[in-house]
């Protein structure tokens, strides 16, 4: 009887291991995974181990008569799922780029030994950018994507170019290229399709000011140099009408003769009436070059 039993596992278990073997997970970098690891027989096991493909890697165990569990060279993301021993999932948070890789889950039970394989998959969004350049060209990058992200434009361009770059982690970034120097499109449209996201930029082609890089600072200059011409105009300006009421306060120009008798006769004749004959004895020559 306990041959049968044995017999009808295994046959029942091959087709289901067949499928388990295929099993692929794909999770977005950050996000958490688990990879299931089912107990078909609905029979307690007595040993439930998960290791990774590489040998120097995270190997986890659970043993049901000694309630034990070994770690070795597993950080504190990777743990059981659950808490019950029926269920072994194992569970990574937060999953990142090196934990993706193939894992094995071995089971040990009365019925016999079975491996379970998972495939995991990490999958990381692209940072995505759309810029243009002196020559009209407009540049829509998707940056450290894995997989690669696709890039479409709207309208559709026979001058569009693409061009990829593969990083040691993994990643890739791809750029493309869309020119339209010869072309009225009022604006274009990036498309970025990635598993992890979609995203849509766009651009407005009428604004044409990034075609004369040095537009600015020609304004700039030119606001400067009207401000110098106008700021030495106003101080001529300033200065001549300071002259000029100088003159003014010191009266009619027969005043500066140095002969002190037509001097006085003078001041007699003519007498500035706001002012007293003290300010004309004490005049010195050094107020004409002051007023100069």
């Amino acid at each position: 009887m306990a041959q049968k039993r044995a017999v009808l596992a295994v046959l029942l278990f091959l087709p289901i291991s067949l499928v388990e073997a295929h099993n692929r997970v794909s999770v977005e970098a950050g996000h958490e995974a688990v990879l299931s690891c089912p107990n078909i027989f609905k029979v307690p096991f007595l040993l439930v181990t998960w290791r990774s493909s590489c040998s120097s890697c995270c190997l986890l165990s659970y043993r049901t008569d000694l309630k034990k569990i070994s770690r070795l060279n597993c950080s504190e993301r990777i743990k059981w799922k659950y808490s019950s021993v029926r269920d072994p999932a194992l569970h990574i948070y937060p999953v990142s780029l090196r934990d993706e890789g193939n894992y094995t889950c071995e089971i040990a039970s009365s019925e016999g030994n079975f491996n379970f394989f998972s495939s995991l998959t990490v999958i990381v969004p692209p940072t995505v950018t759309l810029t243009q350049d002196k020559i009209r060209v407009a540049v829509c990058q998707a940056s450290a994507g894995k997989p690669p992200a696709d890039i479409s434009w709207i309208p559709a361009s026979n001058h569009s170019s693409e061009e990829e770059f593969h990083h040691p982690n993994g990643t890739v970034t791809r750029v493309s290229y869309f020119g339209w120097a010869n072309s009225s499109f009022p604006s274009v449209t990036c498309l970025i399709t990635h598993p992890a996201m979609n995203q849509t930029l766009v651009m407005d082609l009428r604004d044409t000011s990034h075609d004369f890089p040095g537009l600015l600072y020609i304004l700039i200059g030119a606001a400067a140099g009207v401000g110098a011409v106008t700021g030495l105009t106003l101080c001529l300006i300033f200065r001549c009408r300071a002259c000029w009421l100088c003159k003014q306060a010191r009266g009619p120009a027969e005043h500066f003769t140095t002969k002190t008798w037509k001097f006085r006769v003078r001041r007699e004749a003519v007498k500035p009436p706001d002012f007293p004959e003290p300010i004309y004895e004490n005049y010195h020559s050094r107020s004409i070059y002051v007023c100069l």
